[in-house]
Protein backbone atom coordinates (compact mmCIF):
# COMPACT_ATOMS: atom_id res chain seq x y z
CA UNK A 1 0.00 0.00 0.00
CA UNK A 2 2.88 2.11 0.81
CA UNK A 3 4.23 1.80 -2.68
CA UNK A 4 1.24 1.99 -4.28
CA UNK A 5 1.09 5.85 -2.96
CA UNK A 6 3.76 6.47 -4.46
CA UNK A 7 3.85 4.97 -7.94
CA UNK A 8 0.02 4.20 -8.35
CA UNK A 9 -1.21 5.46 -11.70
CA UNK A 10 -3.29 7.98 -12.27
CA UNK A 11 -6.66 7.05 -13.76
CA UNK A 12 -9.79 9.62 -14.54
CA UNK A 13 -12.23 6.25 -12.97
CA UNK A 14 -10.22 6.24 -9.73
CA UNK A 15 -11.32 9.53 -8.01
CA UNK A 16 -14.93 9.28 -7.80
CA UNK A 17 -16.01 11.22 -10.74
CA UNK A 18 -17.13 9.19 -12.60
CA UNK A 19 -20.86 7.89 -12.63
CA UNK A 20 -21.69 4.34 -13.09
CA UNK A 21 -22.56 5.11 -16.89
CA UNK A 22 -19.20 6.05 -16.98
CA UNK A 23 -17.68 3.38 -14.96
CA UNK A 24 -18.97 0.43 -16.33
CA UNK A 25 -18.64 1.83 -19.88
CA UNK A 26 -15.01 2.27 -19.06
CA UNK A 27 -14.52 -1.28 -17.99
CA UNK A 28 -15.63 -2.18 -21.49
CA UNK A 29 -13.39 -0.10 -23.11
CA UNK A 30 -10.86 -1.42 -20.72
CA UNK A 31 -10.92 -4.95 -21.57
CA UNK A 32 -7.94 -5.63 -23.56
CA UNK A 33 -6.53 -2.79 -24.01
CA UNK A 34 -4.06 -0.45 -22.01
CA UNK A 35 -5.41 1.50 -19.29
CA UNK A 36 -3.33 4.94 -20.37
CA UNK A 37 -5.09 4.30 -23.68
CA UNK A 38 -8.41 4.30 -22.10
CA UNK A 39 -7.73 7.73 -20.28
CA UNK A 40 -6.28 9.15 -23.04
CA UNK A 41 -9.46 8.42 -25.16
CA UNK A 42 -12.39 8.34 -22.69
CA UNK A 43 -12.25 12.44 -21.83
CA UNK A 44 -13.33 12.64 -25.93
CA UNK A 45 -15.74 9.65 -25.67
CA UNK A 46 -18.24 10.50 -22.41
CA UNK A 47 -18.44 14.17 -24.44
CA UNK A 48 -19.65 12.46 -27.83
CA UNK A 49 -21.79 10.20 -25.98
CA UNK A 50 -22.30 11.79 -22.27
CA UNK A 51 -25.10 9.02 -20.54
CA UNK A 52 -26.50 6.07 -22.06
CA UNK A 53 -29.88 7.54 -23.88
CA UNK A 54 -27.05 9.29 -26.35
CA UNK A 55 -24.96 6.12 -26.30
CA UNK A 56 -28.81 4.33 -27.07
CA UNK A 57 -29.84 6.41 -29.90
CA UNK A 58 -26.38 6.52 -32.19
CA UNK A 59 -26.01 3.50 -34.81
CA UNK A 60 -23.81 0.26 -34.25
CA UNK A 61 -21.75 2.31 -37.29
CA UNK A 62 -21.56 5.68 -35.43
CA UNK A 63 -19.96 4.27 -32.47
CA UNK A 64 -17.79 1.97 -34.24
CA UNK A 65 -16.11 4.72 -35.88
CA UNK A 66 -16.38 6.24 -32.52
CA UNK A 67 -13.99 4.13 -31.07
CA UNK A 68 -11.83 2.68 -33.71
CA UNK A 69 -8.78 4.89 -32.15
CA UNK A 70 -8.41 2.27 -29.18
CA UNK A 71 -9.53 -1.01 -31.52
CA UNK A 72 -11.59 -3.73 -31.14
CA UNK A 73 -14.02 -1.32 -32.28
CA UNK A 74 -16.62 -3.81 -33.79
CA UNK A 75 -16.75 -6.00 -30.97
CA UNK A 76 -17.04 -2.94 -28.39
CA UNK A 77 -19.51 -1.07 -30.39
CA UNK A 78 -21.91 -4.31 -30.16
CA UNK A 79 -21.46 -4.50 -26.64
CA UNK A 80 -22.35 -0.78 -26.23
CA UNK A 81 -25.08 -0.60 -28.02
CA UNK A 82 -26.71 -3.85 -26.85
CA UNK A 83 -25.74 -2.30 -23.70
CA UNK A 84 -26.61 1.17 -23.82
CA UNK A 85 -30.51 -0.19 -25.06
CA UNK A 86 -31.45 -2.25 -22.32
CA UNK A 87 -30.11 0.36 -19.93
CA UNK A 88 -32.53 2.92 -21.06
CA UNK A 89 -35.53 0.04 -21.26
CA UNK A 90 -34.80 -0.42 -17.30
CA UNK A 91 -34.60 2.70 -15.75
CA UNK A 92 -30.57 2.91 -16.34
CA UNK A 93 -30.22 1.32 -13.07
CA UNK A 94 -27.20 -0.78 -12.78
CA UNK A 95 -28.53 -4.34 -10.96
CA UNK A 96 -27.24 -5.19 -7.43
CA UNK A 97 -27.98 -8.98 -7.87
CA UNK A 98 -24.87 -10.63 -9.44
CA UNK A 99 -27.11 -13.08 -11.40
CA UNK A 100 -28.66 -9.77 -12.94
CA UNK A 101 -25.26 -8.00 -13.46
CA UNK A 102 -23.61 -11.50 -15.51
CA UNK A 103 -27.05 -11.04 -17.62
CA UNK A 104 -26.36 -7.80 -18.93
CA UNK A 105 -24.84 -7.59 -22.98
CA UNK A 106 -21.27 -8.22 -22.50
CA UNK A 107 -20.60 -8.83 -19.27
CA UNK A 108 -18.84 -11.24 -17.84
CA UNK A 109 -16.86 -12.16 -14.49
CA UNK A 110 -14.30 -9.14 -14.57
CA UNK A 111 -16.45 -6.39 -14.83
CA UNK A 112 -19.32 -8.18 -12.97
CA UNK A 113 -16.94 -7.75 -10.21
CA UNK A 114 -15.67 -4.26 -10.97
CA UNK A 115 -19.36 -3.12 -10.83
CA UNK A 116 -20.29 -5.16 -7.89
CA UNK A 117 -17.21 -3.13 -6.14
CA UNK A 118 -17.47 0.37 -7.68
CA UNK A 119 -20.85 0.45 -7.91
CA UNK A 120 -22.34 -1.40 -4.69
CA UNK A 121 -19.18 -1.14 -2.49
CA UNK A 122 -18.86 -4.90 -2.32
CA UNK A 123 -15.40 -6.11 -1.70
CA UNK A 124 -14.59 -7.99 -5.29
CA UNK A 125 -11.38 -8.59 -6.96
CA UNK A 126 -10.18 -6.87 -10.49
CA UNK A 127 -8.62 -10.45 -10.82
CA UNK A 128 -6.79 -10.03 -14.42
CA UNK A 129 -3.76 -11.44 -15.95
CA UNK A 130 -1.54 -8.95 -13.89
CA UNK A 131 -2.81 -9.66 -10.20
CA UNK A 132 -3.19 -13.34 -11.46
CA UNK A 133 0.43 -13.10 -11.89
CA UNK A 134 1.33 -11.09 -8.28
CA UNK A 135 -0.43 -13.43 -6.69
CA UNK A 136 0.81 -16.79 -8.29
CA UNK A 137 4.36 -14.94 -8.36
CA UNK A 138 4.20 -14.65 -4.62
CA UNK A 139 2.42 -17.69 -3.36
CA UNK A 140 2.00 -20.55 -6.22
CA UNK A 141 0.49 -21.09 -9.52
CA UNK A 142 -3.18 -22.03 -10.23
CA UNK A 143 -4.16 -25.34 -11.67
CA UNK A 144 -6.16 -24.39 -14.21
CA UNK A 145 -5.01 -22.16 -17.52
CA UNK A 146 -8.48 -19.77 -17.34
CA UNK A 147 -8.27 -17.90 -14.10
CA UNK A 148 -11.94 -17.72 -13.90
CA UNK A 149 -11.87 -21.25 -12.97
CA UNK A 150 -9.26 -21.92 -11.06
CA UNK A 151 -10.93 -22.21 -7.20
CA UNK A 152 -7.61 -21.82 -5.68
CA UNK A 153 -6.67 -18.50 -7.47
CA UNK A 154 -10.73 -17.27 -7.13
CA UNK A 155 -10.20 -18.11 -3.56
CA UNK A 156 -7.20 -15.92 -2.89
CA UNK A 157 -8.12 -13.04 -4.76
CA UNK A 158 -11.04 -12.61 -3.05
CA UNK A 159 -9.07 -13.37 0.46
CA UNK A 160 -6.62 -10.90 -0.73
CA UNK A 161 -9.29 -8.18 -0.64
CA UNK A 162 -11.29 -8.60 2.11
CA UNK A 163 -8.16 -7.30 4.01
CA UNK A 164 -8.65 -3.90 3.44
CA UNK A 165 -10.64 -1.17 1.25
CA UNK A 166 -11.10 -3.01 -2.01
CA UNK A 167 -10.71 -0.56 -3.95
CA UNK A 168 -7.06 0.38 -2.94
CA UNK A 169 -5.81 -2.69 -2.59
CA UNK A 170 -7.12 -3.91 -6.68
CA UNK A 171 -5.63 -0.85 -8.12
CA UNK A 172 -1.89 -1.12 -5.82
CA UNK A 173 -1.99 -5.17 -7.04
CA UNK A 174 -2.81 -3.90 -10.51
CA UNK A 175 -0.33 -1.26 -10.87
CA UNK A 176 2.36 -3.77 -8.79
CA UNK A 177 1.80 -6.70 -11.71
CA UNK A 178 1.53 -3.62 -14.73
CA UNK A 179 4.35 -1.63 -13.54
CA UNK A 180 6.86 -4.01 -11.60
CA UNK A 181 5.88 -7.60 -11.52
CA UNK A 182 5.72 -7.94 -15.06
CA UNK A 183 5.28 -11.13 -17.52
CA UNK A 184 9.00 -11.41 -19.01
CA UNK A 185 10.94 -8.98 -17.38
CA UNK A 186 10.22 -8.99 -13.14
CA UNK A 187 11.57 -5.63 -11.13
CA UNK A 188 12.12 -8.07 -8.63
CA UNK A 189 15.12 -5.71 -6.95
CA UNK A 190 12.49 -3.06 -6.68
CA UNK A 191 9.40 -4.64 -5.82
CA UNK A 192 8.05 -4.58 -2.07
CA UNK A 193 6.69 -8.03 -1.58
CA UNK A 194 10.46 -9.49 -2.85
CA UNK A 195 11.27 -10.28 0.31
CA UNK A 196 7.79 -12.13 0.65
CA UNK A 197 7.78 -13.46 -2.65
CA UNK A 198 8.47 -16.85 -3.99
CA UNK A 199 9.03 -16.02 -7.70
CA UNK A 200 11.63 -13.43 -5.97
CA UNK A 201 13.13 -15.43 -4.35
CA UNK A 202 13.84 -18.40 -6.91
CA UNK A 203 14.74 -15.79 -9.25
CA UNK A 204 17.77 -14.44 -6.70
CA UNK A 205 19.03 -17.82 -6.72
CA UNK A 206 18.88 -18.33 -10.30
CA UNK A 207 20.66 -15.12 -10.87
CA UNK A 208 23.58 -16.00 -8.17
CA UNK A 209 24.27 -19.71 -9.23
CA UNK A 210 24.61 -18.14 -12.98
CA UNK A 211 28.31 -17.57 -13.37
CA UNK A 212 27.90 -14.95 -15.92
CA UNK A 213 26.27 -12.95 -12.70
CA UNK A 214 28.58 -11.01 -11.09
Amino acid sequence: MSWFDEHGREFPWRHGTYDSYRLLVAEVLLQRTRAETVAAFAADFFQAYPDWKSLATATEVEITEALRAIGLQSRRATTLSKLSKHMVDNNYVIPSQRNRIEALPGIGQYIANAMEMLVHGRPRPLLDTNMSRVIERCIRPRSLADIRYDPWLQGAAHYLVEQGDAKIINWAVLDLGALVCKPRTPSCRVCPLQDECSFAKTNSMDRTSDPGVS
